[in-house]
Order: structure tokens, then C-alpha cells, then sequence
């Protein structure tokens, strides 16, 4: 009876036989054909058929659309935002999934090169000029072996005898040996292999046959003019390849053909790797301030490009000085060469009168005014040590109210030339700037050059005296030299092999100092402790 009850109170209460389960009927009915799973099948069969077309929307692109080449996230980016879409799409996008497609590409496929890395060979070459009929020239420079067209720009320049470097260089340029060329700066190096290289290349021919390596921009500047000054009775087309400004007037010169290349090597390098310029026909390579290019660590730089250099070109190094660090580059450079040497490797120009002027580091700038005052300059180029030093200095002496120009690295190409520019002008009627102005700098009618710190390297105070007393002009030096200044005092005197006079302004208010004593000076440098590598040249 019991068993009976149970029975029937279930049959009343259970849900009907015909009745789903709730959770069945919770879900939507749909047709087989659109059952979720079957629509991603579908779905990732499609895709795999055909990609998608100009115009389709897709709303999602899978995790894995790299391994498609790129393409559909392209077609998408330029559906939905134009051709910055189809920029990010190609390089990855803005947020982490597209930085992970651009690095799982593959790197056989296929991608969009932006348009400075696409390759450019010379396209067009400039029908060359005519060459203008110049008088008979009868000079010292014709009797080297020059054609009259050179001598005659030449002589247009006011020089009338060549210099040793010159004499004894052009003509062993001219017969096309390998040359490594010395002598003391302000001497005419420049004009000893471009007069040269110009009588030798004669007449354009329209793609690169000589090659000029500089180490700094404002040298391959100097030495681009120098080409055209003196070339200009010849079509030889010239032009010059530095970093700090843009491509464009570079590529379109390379485009048009060029016949000398004056450059620094890392945008030279640059437009190699672009495809911009191609060096198999360079037949003379010329390597200018070899010394200072190996202490700025060109030498990396430097291999690569001589690499791409046929091998039966002619070579030529001119410096002012040759450290030891020469001979091995000039083993796989060189072949053969005839050192052409002037005058004394490791001397000052006798044209220029320097000494030392002992002060304290607090009275430094006071001192440095106090010169500048009682000396009669025309113009003036201060060394500093560092940029902050050089800007420093340069705010002051604008508030004493000098008129100044300032070079160094942290300026850009632009106000670099204005100060270059000015100061040549009379503009500016001082220069401050750091060792980037030391080397081969050409610039006529510096009176004075003053050392406000002392270099740490020696060459490099032959170097910047070097910048007076150009072209036979007489010039003056000087050199302030505090108590921490002594070891590299005495290290620039054992270099030049020469004493330099110790001096005092009269009347000035010096502050004592036991190193102001001639007796005491070389005790001084002797004890004093040697200064460790990592801390010298630290900014003061």
C-alpha cells in the first residue's frame, strides 16, 4: 500500500516523460549547420581556400596569421585605417600581438622595404661640362707634372711655390704609387694629393673613381671645397657624404654620378648598405687624418669599406703625425708604399710660439679674460677638454661680452657650420670648441689659440697649436695648466722633445701655488700619483 502511495505521488510530482531536461532547454536550438564548432571549421576551411579580397571585412584575424606572409593583416590594417593601417600591418602594429608577428616572419618572405632601403644605382649621369679654355701656365706647380688647368686654379689662389709636402708628394701621386704622407699641420697637405688626384683623373666619366675618407664632418667639408676650388676648370663632379643631415641632396648627387666622394665612414656605410653607391670602380682610395680616425675607433668602419674596394687601386695616407698604430693598418691597405716625410714627426709647428701658463683652477677664467684683453688678437680658437666644459665657457664670455662661436659634437650640423662660418667671416671673433675643430681644420688668420684645458693626449696639443701659424703666418699659443694639469704638462714637453717656458702675467693676482716654483715643478710631477684610465677624461 505504502510502495503504491510513493508511486503515484511521483508520478504526480516528476516532470513529464516528454519533457527535456532543463538544461537542454535553456539552450537555443540550432541547426547542425550552425553549430558553433562547424562554424569555426568552416570558417578556418574558407580562410585556408581563399584569402580574403579587396574591400572584405574580417572582423578577427587569428593568433597564427603570421605564418601567412603578412598579407591578410595588411589587407585588414588598409580596410579599417588607410595606409597608416597598412603600414602597421606590414610592420607589426602598435601592441604586443603585432610585435610578436613581426618576429616570428620568416625570414625568406617577402616584406615591404620602406623606400630610403630600396637600391638605387646612378640612373642618370650629368652630360659633362665643356671644358674652359684656360692660359699657358709656366709655375712651379706645371713643373711637378700639373696640366695647365690645375695650376692655373692654383695660381687664381694666390700660391705661387709649393710647399716640401707638395713638392715631394705630387709628383709620386702623379706616377700612381701607394703614398704615406707626414708633416707638420698647416703645411698643405690637401692640395699634396687633390691637385694630384684631379690631373689624374682628367675627365669625367660619370660613377665614383676616388674615394676621400675623413674622420670628422667639418674636414670632409674643407676638403670637398678644396677639390672644387682647385678642379674648377675641369668637369669633375664633386661631392660630399656626412652624417647630421638628411639623404636626399646625397642620393640624388649619387644618382646623378659623381666623380670624387669626399666622406666620413658611417654615412658613407650607410648609403652602402642601401645600395645607394656602389665603390667597384674607385681606382684611388685617399685615407686623410689616419691618426685621428683610429683614436675616434674607425678602424672597423674603415676595413669594411676598403673591403669593398678593388684591390688594384692606389692608396694614399696623409697625416699629421704617424703613431705606430699606422704601420699595421698599412700592411693590408698599402702595397709597396713611398713615405713621403717632413720635417719632424712629433714637433710643433716652428711657425707658432707657445708657452704655459701656470694659475689655479679657481682663477682659470679670470686669467683666460685678462689675456684675451691685453693680447691684440684678430681671432681666437679656445680648447676645451668636454662639451659641458666648452658650452660653460662660451655663456661666460658671451656675458663679458665677447662675440662667440661654439663647436662640438652635441651641436647639430646646423649650428656647427653657422659658428664654423661666422667665425671665418669675423663674425665670431672666438671659437670655442673641443678637439672635433683640433685636426686639419684650415682656417685663415687665426692669431691665437689658448688651451683652457690642457689635452690629455699629446698629439693632440701639436694638433691644436697647429690651428695658428698656417701658410707660412706667424701664430701664438697658449696654454693655462692648473696643479692637476702637470703629468699631462710633462707628457706634451717628452713628446715634442722640447721644454716649454713656464710664464706669468704681470700684474695678475695670482693665488700661490708650490708648482708655480720652477724648482718644485718636477718633484711635483714625479709624486704625483699616477691617474687611473677610467677615471681620467671624466668631465669636470
Amino acid at each position: 500500500m505504502l510502495k503504491k502511495l510513493i508511486a503515484k505521488l511521483r508520478r504526480t510530482l516528476g516532470p513529464s516523460p516528454d519533457a527535456k531536461p532543463a538544461k537542454e532547454a535553456a539552450k537555443p536550438s540550432l541547426p547542425a549547420s550552425q553549430h558553433p564548432a562547424r562554424t569555426v571549421h568552416a570558417e578556418s576551411t574558407r580562410r585556408r581556400e581563399s584569402r580574403p579580397k579587396a574591400g572584405e571585412r574580417t572582423d578577427r584575424a587569428p593568433r597564427d596569421s603570421a605564418s601567412q606572409g603578412g598579407h591578410e593583416s595588411r589587407s585588414r590594417g588598409s580596410h579599417r585605417h588607410g595606409s597608416s593601417g597598412a603600414d602597421r600591418g606590414a610592420g607589426g602594429g602598435g601592441g604586443g600581438r603585432g610585435r610578436g608577428r613581426e618576429r616570428e616572419r620568416h625570414p625568406g618572405e617577402e616584406t615591404t622595404k620602406p623606400a630610403a632601403a630600396t637600391p638605387v644605382a646612378p640612373k642618370r649621369s650629368r652630360t659633362p661640362r665643356p671644358q674652359p679654355e684656360v692660359p699657358k701656365v709656366d709655375s712651379a706647380f706645371t713643373q711637378l707634372g700639373l696640366s695647365d688647368r690645375i695650376a692655373f686654379a692654383v695660381q687664381e689662389k694666390g700660391y705661387m711655390e709649393p710647399t716640401p709636402i707638395q713638392a715631394q708628394g705630387i709628383p709620386v701621386v702623379l706616377s700612381g704609387r701607394d703614398v704615406i704622407g707626414s708633416a707638420q699641420t698647416g703645411t698643405g697637405k690637401t692640395a699634396a694629393f687633390a691637385l694630384p688626384i684631379l690631373q689624374r683623373l682628367d675627365a669625367k666619366v660619370g660613377h665614383p673613381r676616388c674615394l676621400v675618407l675623413e674622420p670628422t664632418r667639418e674636414l670632409a667639408l674643407q676638403v670637398e671645397e678644396a677639390f672644387k676650388t682647385y678642379g674648377k676648370y675641369t668637369n669633375l663632379d664633386v661631392t660630399v657624404i656626412y652624417g647630421g643631415v638628411g639623404y636626399g641632396k646625397q642620393r640624388e648627387d649619387l644618382e646623378n654620378g659623381v666623380d670624387i666622394i669626399v666622406a666620413t665612414p658611417g654615412r658613407l656605410l650607410d648609403h652602402m648598405e642601401q645600395g645607394a653607391i656602389s665603390l667597384a670602380g674607385v681606382e684611388i682610395l685617399v685615407m686623410d687624418e689616419v691618426d685621428r680616425m683610429l683614436d675616434m675607433g674607425f678602424l672597423p668602419d674603415v676595413k669594411r669599406i676598403v673591403s669593398k674596394i678593388p684591390k688594384s687601386r692606389q692608396t694614399l695616407f696623409f697625416t699629421a703625425t704617424i703613431p705606430p698604430e699606422i704601420a699595421s693598418l698599412a700592411s693590408w691597405a698599402l702595397h709597396e708604399p713611398v713615405e713621403v716625410k717632413i720635417g719632424q714627426r712629433r714637433s710643433a709647428a716652428e711657425t707658432v710660439a707657445h708657452a704655459f701658463y701656470p694659475v689655479v683652477a679657481s682663477q682659470k677664467f679670470d686669467l683666460l679674460l685678462t689675456l684675451l684683453e691685453a693680447t691684440q688678437f684678430k681671432s681666437v680658437i679656445i680648447f676645451c677638454r668636454t662639451k659641458m666644459g666648452a658650452d660653460r665657457i662660451a655663456h661666460r664670455l658671451l656675458a663679458a661680452k665677447h662675440t662667440v662661436g661654439v663647436i662640438h659634437s652635441d651641436r647639430s650640423q646646423r649650428e656647427r657650420v653657422e659658428s664654423l662660418d661666422g667665425f671665418k667671416s669675423g663674425k665670431f671673433e672666438v671659437l670655442v670648441a673641443t678637439d672635433i675643430a683640433a685636426r686639419g681644420l684650415d682656417i685663415a688668420g687665426v692669431s691665437h689659440v689658448i688651451n683652457y684645458d690642457v689635452p690629455e693626449n699629446a698629439e693632440d696639443y701639436v694638433h691644436r697649436i697647429g690651428r695658428t701659424g698656417r701658410a707660412q703666418n706667424t701664430g701664438e699659443a697658449f696654454t693655462l695648466v692648473t696643479e692637476d694639469d702637470v703629468r699631462n704638462a710633462r707628457s706634451i714637453e717628452r713628446f715634442i722633445n722640447t721644454p716649454i717656458e713656464r710664464k706669468k702675467f704681470p700684474d695678475f693676482p695670482y693665488i700661490y701655488s708650490a708648482l708655480f716654483d720652477e724648482t718644485n715643478q718636477a718633484a711635483a710631477a714625479a709624486a704625483a700619483k699616477p691617474a687611473s684610465r677610467l677615471t681620467r677624461g671624466g668631465r669636470r
